[in-house]
């Protein structure tokens, strides 16, 4: 094919799939690549994923798009990633340590009470932004220091490299000569000090992590090296933009545009709104870094969610939905939910290895409240894509809380939000227009804009000529109204999964939402 010279391969490494996409010199995506991956679940709550995978799957979608547009054209490679997972690494040969521990993983529960017993957590909060859960990072590096002899000795002595997704990529399409990672990552792993924007050594102490095991960090958009991949890649093609797949997503739809908070919907959600600094005091919510983008530090307040789409497909596992073909399957998610004219009083709570923001109790676990005879499989499937709608609420419902915070319209990501109904019933719920990507790479597509900032010397509002058109939802505002009592409902399902797990109804996790 012909295609304008300066093409940008963009990698998307997901947790369900890895994409990869060519967007040529006037911003259209040329040629495109997916592979499917898998989850390994050993034991309750453990999630995790082979690293060799993550690299195969990586290098074989990258190379498929760029055979496609010719790698003589290829000018730039970016990558996004799935956030917080975490992996470890032998520096003298590449090889995993051990299993990518998920951001979907909870292992390191145990390690996150004890900081929360020792009164950690307002320290751990104040330096980093984020609440302590096992969803981040620095304790399942942890964990895996200590799954290994002398893993921690090894480390400090330079033997050990710790990282999450987009170091380890970087490292091998690099042939190991480059060991960075981004902003927006680093601020995920509960190391990293959002004031300083650095690793900060009593951090690294409480989590016994030794600073040589730690990657470079640098801003999102940017060089990070050279590609020595033989096969995959011609070698000497600059990596120019890595940035977590939520961070990237958010940095496609608008920029960063006030006013515009972006709910991705995949296996879990980041739902995430642009702030001016990293001191919104939001007990139940995190702060991070949105991006650099090479000029100037972006930040942004956030809630993630683990199951949402997963909490789908999991329903659609146990009703035996999931036993007709794939296609057949994604149409009856689009069409059951209208075939009811509502749950029956059914409420699904997903908290399938734990709840999110803005809740954040690892040890709860999922509900299906208010089951009656009559209930069928549409009622049940109707309920799970509910929770999906409602779990985004609650956050953008806690977002509330940080001054100046103002929602005039959620911008949306991601396979779930193919979903007519979803999306309707969301902007139903939330009053306010939902603006759907009509890409489905949007995680690619925003890191690619990065890139292309760097390759060209771009002010960051000259992108705008590139960011994707989108397809609206708006409220009706007459059923917004009677869905308020839906929400509330929802509220007392998921008080009843907090009184299970013997959660205090006090805490200020649990008091978040108004």
């Amino acid at each position: 094919m012909s295609v304008n010279k300066g093409v940008i391969i963009a990698l998307d490494e997901g947790t369900t799939n890895t994409k990869a996409i060519a967007i040529d010199a006037q911003g259209r995506i040329v040629a495109s690549a997916s592979r499917a991956l898998s989850i390994e679940t050993p034991h309750e709550g453990w999630v995790q994923q082979s690293g060799a995978l993550l690299i195969e799957a990586s290098f074989d979608v990258v190379s498929q798009v760029c055979q496609a547009v010719g790698s003589e054209n290829v000018a730039a490679l970016a990558i996004s990633n799935q956030r917080e997972t975490a992996l470890g690494w032998e520096r003298a040969t590449g090889k995993a340590i051990g299993p990518a521990i998920t951001w979907q993983c909870s292992r390191s529960a145990g390690f996150c009470h004890s900081l929360r017993d020792n009164g950690l957590e307002a320290r751990i909060r104040e330096l980093t932004g984020l609440p302590v859960a096992p969803l981040f990072s620095g304790s399942k590096m942890r964990w895996l220091l200590q799954s290994v002899p002398d893993g921690e000795q090894r480390a400090a002595r330079g033997e050990i490299c710790l990282g999450t997704v987009d170091s380890w990529l970087l490292w091998h399409f690099t042939g190991g000569q480059a060991f960075c990672c981004d902003e927006s990552n680093a601020s995920r792993t509960q190391l990293f000090n959002v004031h300083t924007a650095a690793w900060d050594d009593e951090l690294l102490s409480i989590f016994s992590i030794p600073r040589g095991a730690l990657p470079e960090v640098k801003p999102s958009s940017g060089l990070f090296g050279y590609t020595h991949c033989p096969g995959v890649l011609p070698d000497g093609i600059p990596i120019l933009a890595m940035a977590g797949d939520s961070h990237a997503a958010l940095f496609a739809h608008t920029l960063g545009e006030p006013g515009c908070v972006k709910a991705t919907y995949g296996t879990g959600s980041s739902v995430m709104a642009p702030v001016n600094q990293p001191g919104a005091d939001v007990a139940c919510l995190a702060t991070t870094v949105a991006w650099h983008d090479g000029s100037q530090r972006v930040y942004a307040l956030e809630g993630n969610i683990p199951h949402t789409g997963d909490a789908v497909t999991w329903m659609a596992e146990s009703t035996g939905l999931s036993e007709l073909p794939a296609e057949e399957v994604r149409d009856a998610l689009n069409h059951l939910p209208s075939t009811v004219d509502s749950t029956l009083g059914v409420y699904f709570v997903p908290a399938l290895t734990g709840l999110g923001a803005p809740w954040w109790n690892d040890r709860a676990r999922g509900l299906i409240q208010g089951l009656s005879r009559g209930v069928k499989r549409a009622h049940l499937i109707r309920a799970a894509l509910e929770s999906i709608a409602y779990q985004v609420a609650d956050v953008i419902d806690a977002m509330q809380q940080c001054p100046g915070f103002q929602l005039h319209t959620l911008m949306v990501d991601g396979g779930p939000t193919k979903n007519d109904w979803l999306m309707q019933y969301q902007a139903d719920l939330l009053g306010c227009p939902v603006m759907r990507s009509n890409i489905a790479e949007l995680s690619a597509v925003g890191v690619s804009l990065m890139a292309r900032k760097a390759l060209l010397n771009l002010a960051t509002q000259e992108l705008r000529a590139f960011l994707p058109e989108h397809i609206a939802f708006q409220p009706d505002m007459a059923r917004h109204e009677r869905l308020q009592v839906r929400w509330q409902e929802w509220h007392q399902a998921v008080e009843s999964t907090l009184w299970a797990c013997r959660q205090p109804q006090n805490t200020p996790a649990a008091s978040c939402l108004r």
